[in-house]
């Protein structure tokens, strides 16, 4: 009888189409690789991880020279803010009428103010002053705001009437007024008081921004789908809601947080802020004014530093704003 050879296969091979009508055989290590093989540009392959908006943001944030100045100049702020010693030794409060409004010297790059004080080391540790009454203030509106905003947003109903209307009342108030009325009759010399009032005037504003996100956000489908699964309140707010409602906050806070620097500063300047001994550029702007012609240096470092910082953090809203906003890519 004939002998029946019988051809196996080898197991190890797998069958792939040539893309030209025929096929060939790959060893099961080639046939891995293609499988793994991206089809395309880096994560745009079937087996790529898939980017989020934060990623993309942070991708397009190192790219962007604006948001790396601003960011530098913030980090030097917050570094001179903490400890001020870093860049100069001397006090802020040690001065010296005999050398009242002289300019620049040896050791004194800025000059001398009024009172005869060091332009240069009042410059540095009004930074401190400055930072911290933005940072807490905006990290203060953007707690409150937010939570009002988004309880109001998700629940709706009564409550999100009388919330409309309650900020409707707040954004009524001029904010320079307000702080001439209420700042008049606290006698504290500590940057609370400057703190509570930004917070107590500047909810209304993330509150609003928040409510809306909240309110687009809860109609996606997929939170309509989670919901239909018994997703519970809580677990539709943290987990599908507010990371994807939380961008327009942090753009609106950052921006927000250089306006509040400027408003510490303008209190200040009205003798309603921060007052003596406390450092704060806005008490040396005030200081200095009346001695505009005899010693502009007194005026224009302070002013110059108030300048650059509020900048800085406008800068550092508008970067951060544009990398999260897919409508600007």
């Amino acid at each position: 009888m004939p002998d029946r050879h019988h051809h196996h296969e080898p197991e190890d091979n797998a069958v792939t189409d040539t893309g030209m009508g025929g096929t060939m055989d790959l060893g099961m290590d080639e046939a891995e690789t293609l499988e793994r093989t991206p089809g395309g540009p880096e994560g745009t392959g079937p087996q790529a991880k898939p980017r989020s908006l934060w990623s993309d943001a942070w991708r397009d944030l190192r790219r962007n020279p604006v948001f790396i100045v601003s960011a530098l100049v913030i980090l030097f702020l917050v570094v001179i803010s903490l400890w001020p010693s870093l860049i100069t030794s001397g006090s802020p409060l040690a001065c010296d009428l005999a050398r009242a409004q002289e300019g620049s010297q040896a050791g004194h790059p800025f000059g001398f103010d009024g009172q005869g004080c060091d332009v240069y080391t009042r410059t540095v540790y009004g930074a401190r002053t400055s930072v911290a009454v933005g940072v807490l203030a905006t990290l203060g509106v953007a707690i409150l705001g937010s939570v009002l905003g988004a309880l109001a947003g998700f629940f709706g109903g009564v409550g999100d009437s009388v919330l409309s209307r309650i900020t409707d009342v707040f954004f009524a108030i001029p904010v320079v007024l307000g702080g001439l009325v209420l700042l008049s009759v606290i006698t504290s010399n500590t940057v609370w008081p400057v703190i509570g009032f930004i917070v107590l005037l500047g909810w209304p504003q993330l509150s609003r921004i928040a409510r809306g996100s909240v309110i687009t956000a809860k109609q996606n489908d997929y939170v309509q789908a989670a919901r239909a699964l018994g997703a519970s309140n809580s677990r539709l707010i943290f987990r599908h809601i507010a990371p994807n409602a939380i961008a327009p906050v942090i753009v609106v806070a950052t921006i927000a947080l250089g306006t509040y620097i400027a408003l510490e500063a303008t209190l200040s300047y009205l003798g309603v802020g921060l007052k003596p001994p406390s450092v704060s550029w806005g008490i040396d702007i005030s200081a200095a004014s009346p001695y505009i012609r005899n010693a502009p240096h007194a005026l224009l470092w302070p002013s110059g530093a108030l300048a650059i910082t509020v900048l800085a953090f406008i800068m550092l809203g508008d970067a951060v704003r544009d990398a999260l906003d897919p409508k600007l890519r």
